[in-house]
């Protein structure tokens, strides 16, 4: 005997049927437009997700097709932000404290004293964590650089970016809830944390390392603005660019790392077919990529 519907079922089966359709031609446009955007792939197959995460857009800017939406976007003066909009809907930014611990631990084991060798004269260390989301992982690593004691004295930098305006307002907040802590030890959230209500607040000395930007990856001119990088991350990012935008990306990271400065890509990313231009570090914690030392410097620290 089939089940009988309940009103949720329903109210849901109505707001299905209402919800405005897109077809594959619309999808291949909004595809098209999004990849245009910001170097993100995604398949031809796409409409349902579109419909999901973008039905809403529809209705609140009045429009009554996918093809409006996209012509929105194109011509409208107020495209250019629905668009930041759109990739906001489309992308997820889950992320916590010292996630991949191993690698975190070839940066600190390995490639800080590294580092704090050969830029011993200069005292002067900056890192750029690409696609940082809510800033846990900017954070995680001014607090590494604070717990090697190897800087003491230095113009430690950390900056973040990210492409979604939103959670680079809750990286500058810098209050967080336990889903952040998932594997933070409880003697460093202590050390480094201000607890408020049950929310943790990272304290003013490690903020004050920090830096966070708004910016699209493609956008590659805008990277000088970041200075000479001596470690950038950039995980779990590059592997949903199209193969023309991450080389586009993966050659600016190139230009602005300092000769002998290491680029930290997610574990499943590699850049095989990408570029030919990085040396690999078998570090023995971790693999990493190393521009090489006799590399031409990028332009003034």
């Amino acid at each position: 005997m089939g089940r009988t519907p309940k009103s949720s079922d329903r109210l849901f089966a109505s707001l299905d049927s209402e919800r405005i359709r897109i077809n594959d031609e619309e999808t291949r446009l909004l595809v098209e437009a999004i990849q245009e955007n910001c170097g993100m792939t995604l398949a031809n197959d796409s409409g349902l997700f579109l419909e999901r995460r973008l039905g809403a857009r529809l209705e609140a800017l009045g429009l009554s097709s996918y093809l409006d939406y996209y012509q929105y976007l194109r011509y409208d003066a107020a495209g250019t932000r629905e668009m930041e909009e759109l990739i906001e809907r489309i992308t997820t930014h889950e992320t916590y404290f010292f996630r991949e611990q191993y690698q975190l631990d070839a940066f600190s084991e390995e490639i800080l004293p590294d580092l704090a060798r050969r830029w011993n004269r200069q005292h002067r260390i900056a890192v750029w964590s690409a696609g940082c989301s809510t800033g846990e992982e900017v954070y995680t690593i001014a607090m590494l650089l604070l717990e090697s004691g190897l800087f003491k004295g230095w113009n430690m930098r950390v900056a973040g970016s990210d492409i979604s305006r939103k959670v680079l307002a809750t990286a500058r907040a810098a209050t967080y809830g336990e889903s952040s802590f998932r594997t933070t030890t409880p003697e460093l959230k202590r050390k480094y944390f201000v607890e408020n209500g049950g929310r943790w607040t990272v304290r003013e000395d490690v903020r004050s390392m920090c830096s966070f930007g708004q910016l699209n990856l493609v956008s590659t001119e805008r990277f000088r603005v970041l200075g000479p990088c001596d470690v950038i991350f950039c995980r779990n990012v590059l592997m949903y660019l199209s193969q023309a935008a991450r080389h586009r990306v993966v050659e600016a990271f190139y230009d602005r790392l300092t000769p002998g400065g290491y680029l930290l890509l997610g574990h499943s990313e590699s850049l095989l077919n990408v570029t030919t231009r990085f040396d690999l570090a078998h570090l023995e914690k971790d693999l990493v990529y190393r521009k090489p030392l006799d590399a031409a410097k990028p332009s003034s620290r």
